[in-house]
């Protein structure tokens, strides 16, 4: 009885996940991203992000940031501006953690902050959103530092809904 009721729920489990649209694609700013959506509940959503980051402030030092990033976003306004389509305004908070390399030495990032932005899903699979992120937090070289990433660097979405 026991094995028949962890099945049924991993199966409902499975099939609740599975039946929650997901969209996949890109984010173009201060670098580049790899991004994954997870609708979760209403218009809610989890993204997932893995990419480079360029700071602005350390350029000179030819630095490069790899992290990867989850934010829980809260969709706030649904306004009807088309007949067509749909448009979101969300915000959320998220995490970072990554690492940084700079002229051959290298360190820890991690860090907190939040996203707010603006998304329009076509009538086809395809969504466009922009929007700020900001991440503030430690980084390991140096004695532990402050980080900020993100800046005030608006951020190009282009994702497939499926």
């Amino acid at each position: 009885m026991k094995r028949f009721i962890i099945l049924a729920v991993a199966l409902f489990t499975a099939a609740a996940v599975y039946a929650q649209p997901r969209a996949i694609g890109a984010r173009f700013g201060n670098g580049f991203e790899f991004s994954y959506q997870h609708f979760v509940r209403n218009a809610d959503f989890i993204e997932f992000d893995l990419g480079a980051e360029f700071p602005l402030q350390q350029i000179n030092d030819a630095a490069l940031n790899f992290s990867a990033t989850v934010i829980y976003d809260f969709v706030f306004a649904q306004p009807h501006w088309t007949s067509k389509g749909t448009w979101q305004w969300y915000a959320g908070p998220g995490a970072t953690v990554g690492v940084q390399a700079s002229d051959g030495d290298g360190s820890f990032l991690i860090g907190t902050g939040g996203n707010i932005g603006l998304s329009y899903t076509f009538w086809f699979p395809l969504e466009l959103s922009i929007d700020n992120r900001i991440m503030l937090g430690f980084n390991s070289r140096a004695n532990y530092h402050f980080y900020l990433g993100g800046h005030l660097i608006p951020t190009l979405s282009v994702r497939y809904r499926f």
